[in-house]
């Protein structure tokens, strides 16, 4: 068994790393554990631009100069606030220098297995060491989280996958590919599968793709901003709210705020995937998955449209690009003794302000915390909010038992 260290961070995303930068900048005893920007580097379309604005593309630091366009500034890098896209490749440059530089510490090791002691908790790494900590921080992210489309989870795996496991498009040259959905990742893969030689069409409820606006300078007035203001996460006064006052956003009653949690911000593509799309990728609205079977070497997908008519339609592969869910059980490493005496709601932690846990010491960041504030929590601009709120936390907590201690 390693010493006991006061704080351990499980996950090294957007939240993990950004908090570690909070954490090493107030001196805290604290291990950090994960593969680097893992979900990003091994999960999105290689050739992804981020749906997030500049300004909303930042991975968080008590530095001025942790930002990604002091990044991109000192290198060259052309980057703008607003209306130029960041490359996926480009934010995962920036995002390496800023673990090198703020989280170098990094252990690059994953946590298997998470349980309570009286000395706070014990956790195990793959490589078989044990060790101790009073506080753990859960900054999971996506990994876990993948949400399969119910009617294909049964399929076997040659014939069904989630987008999450699909970073090239090279593998399906040449197969009759079927996306679900018609959001940034259905959209996103589409278009990279179609780059790769797949024969892909796109399919979803919903009756048309909600591609976000492009930028026009020209509507960028006083009056526009005050009828709509831009956010992090998009524009309006809802999303507005949601990223300027998540404590608010906890006060709010149980019921609303996980409404306005599911509800806010449905799928949308960004606007320069539009002629990516339009008039090169079949795509299928209006239609509902009723079930799915494999018939042979090829799946058979029955559908209805949303006027009851049926149809099968078949292909040789189906993607369920329909998002992700957070959801406690998922994470293998929980012990199940230790998840029983967390506290839930729809499956996700009950928080306190501070994002604690019904198991004092325990808590949860990023998209796990998004039930208890606000829909800013799925984005990487909400790490600008949780890490430096939990590492001012932890450091008045942990100050509080280091003086008791002395005396």
């Amino acid at each position: 068994m390693s010493r006991i260290c006061d704080v351990a961070v499980i996950g090294a995303g957007p939240y993990g790393l950004s908090l570690a930068a909070h954490l090493n900048a107030r001196g805290i005893d604290f291990r950090i554990f994960g593969k680097p920007m893992s979900s990003w580097r091994e999960h999105m379309p290689k050739d992804m631009l981020l749906k997030s604005d500049g300004f909303a593309s930042n991975l968080d630091a008590p530095n001025a100069g942790a930002t990604l366009a002091a990044y991109c500034q000192a290198r060259g890098i052309a980057y703008a606030d607003q209306g130029l896209p960041v490359p996926l490749g480009v934010f995962n440059d920036y995002a390496s220098w800023f673990q090198k530089r703020f989280a170098a510490n990094l252990e690059e090791q994953n946590v298997v297995s998470l349980e309570q002691d009286p000395n706070g908790f014990i956790l195990e790494l793959e490589n078989g060491e044990r060790l101790q900590a009073r506080q753990v921080v859960n900054a999971v992210g996506i990994t876990w989280f993948a949400d399969m489309a119910s009617q294909l989870k049964s399929l076997p795996g040659w014939a069904a996958s989630h987008s999450f496991a699909h970073r090239d498009g090279a593998p399906f040259k040449g197969k009759e590919v079927i996306v679900l959905g018609a959001g940034a990742s259905a959209i996103d893969l589409a278009a990279q599968l179609a780059d790769g030689g797949a024969n892909v069409r796109l399919m979803a409820r919903a009756s048309h793709i909600r591609f976000h606006d492009a930028p026009d300078p020209a509507a960028a007035t006083l009056l526009n901003q005050l009828k709509s203001p831009s956010t992090g996460i998009g524009p309006g006064w809802r999303s507005f709210f949601c990223v300027n006052a998540p404590l608010l956003f906890h006060r709010l009653p149980e019921k609303l705020r996980l409404r306005a949690t599911e509800r806010h911000l449905g799928p949308a593509p960004g606007w320069f995937m539009r002629d990516r799309v339009d008039g090169r990728i079949p795509a299928l609205l209006g239609r509902e998955l009723l079930f799915a079977q494999t018939e042979g070497d090829r799946v058979a997908l029955r559908v209805a449209d949303a006027g009851g008519e049926q149809e099968t339609l078949t292909c040789d592969h189906v993607i369920s690009a329909t998002g992700f869910k957070p959801e406690l059980h998922r994470l293998p490493y929980l012990k199940p003794d230790l998840l029983a005496r967390i506290a839930q709601v729809a499956n996700t932690a009950v928080l306190s302000d501070q994002f604690e846990t019904s198991v004092p010491g325990l808590y949860f960041t990023g998209p796990a915390a998004a039930n208890a504030f606000g829909p800013v929590l799925r984005f990487m601009v909400g790490a600008e909010f949780a890490a430096p709120r939990i590492a001012a936390h932890l450091a008045r907590r942990l100050g509080a038992r280091q003086l008791k201690a002395a005396a």
